[in-house]
């Protein structure tokens, strides 16, 4: 069998594309990732055999969203193997209401956000979802000690991150990775159990005739937002195709791979956005500008955020450079008529 035949594991990738001052730690963190992702990956195609579909009776999670039996899941995977991993100093997750402090004798020098099981609303119909993650250091002059100082610790700008990435679990698992140094995409065999490189520099086109958007918020959205898809819709020599998913994961990856569109603006409903900053803004911010793409609060660069509480909401506008700059002159536009 030839060299060219033999793709490279995601471990051997890692050890050859190391964020700037690594030492090998991270390829331990993300050695944590992947089996997190693995364990995920396993109990989703085995849900429905096993009753783990529905939701978890009454309960809700840090950010008012009902909890599907997943959710839990796929948040104790992730914690168990990154504390395990002992690359991790502190956590946050959309599951849990603080930062979640690592003990003394376990502590790395990385701190990581994340969303465990992104669109799990969708998961029992057999929706693609995935899992989100952003990665940053632990600031070098902090002294933390407590769970609230953990969580103003990881009060970071999307800018700071040194790795971001997703899991996307369809009709194959990927796993797509940024340490900025571009965007990479790999894929689960199953038959041997490693993420193997099948999507090498994923760039996203300049400009592509495609938009996703929650249409059914249309009643809430601000005027010029109105405006600029009814744009889309009309106005253009050729209508623009909608698609929209519903899950973050699935939206932002085919935008990647084919250009257009992803928009969660604020509205009448979410003055803020829905959409959370540090474990799904920033990280996939990080990777849409990784890929050549623009993310946008709509007011300026989601990297640029400094966030102010853990589950801060934020803005959202990302995907080909052409279409966020169409995007935002409506809003421009509007503005200038004030």
């Amino acid at each position: 069998m030839s060299d060219k035949s033999v793709s490279q594991t995601l471990t051997q990738f890692l050890m050859q594309h190391q964020p700037p001052g690594s030492k090998g730690d991270f390829t331990l963190l993300m050695t944590a990732i992947q089996t997190a992702v693995k364990v995920v990956e396993k109990n989703i195609r085995r849900a429905g055999l096993h009753g783990n579909f529905g939701y978890v009776g009454d309960s809700q999670n840090s950010t008012g969203d009902d909890q599907v039996k997943l959710d839990v899941i796929a948040n104790n995977a992730f914690k168990a193997h990154l504390i395990s991993s002992e690359r991790i100093y502190l956590l946050g997750s959309e599951e849990e209401d603080k930062a979640v402090l690592v003990d003394k004798d376990k502590r790395g020098s990385y701190m990581i956000c994340f969303d465990p099981l992104d669109g799990s609303s969708n998961v029992d119909a057999n929706v693609s979802v995935g899992s989100i993650w952003g990665i940053w250091k632990v600031p070098p002059s902090k002294e933390i000690s407590t769970v609230d100082e953990a969580t103003h610790a990881l009060l970071q700008p999307g800018a700071a991150l040194v790795s971001a990435g997703y899991a996307m679990y369809g009709s194959a698992t990927n796993l797509v990775i940024t340490t900025g140094q571009g965007v990479n995409g790999f894929t689960l065999d199953a038959t041997i159990g490693e993420f193997l490189l099948t999507h090498p520099n994923m760039t996203c086109p300049k400009a592509r005739s495609i938009y996703s958007v929650n249409e059914g918020n249309e009643r809430l959205w601000q005027p010029w937002f109105r405006n600029y898809v009814q744009h889309l819709k009309f106005k253009t020599k050729k209508p623009y195709s909608s698609r929209y998913i519903g899950s973050m994961v699935a939206d932002v990856h085919r935008t990647i791979l084919y250009g257009g569109i992803f928009c969660y603006p604020d509205d009448a409903k979410s003055a803020s956005g829905k959409l959370r900053y540090l474990y799904e803004a920033a990280p996939m911010a990080m990777l849409i500008e990784q890929a050549g793409g623009k993310a946008s609060t709509g007011t300026g660069r989601i990297l640029d955020v400094v966030p102010t509480k853990l589950h801060q909401r934020v803005p959202v506008f990302l995907g080909s450079r052409d279409e966020i700059d169409l995007c935002l002159s409506f809003r421009a536009g509007s503005q200038a008529k004030l």
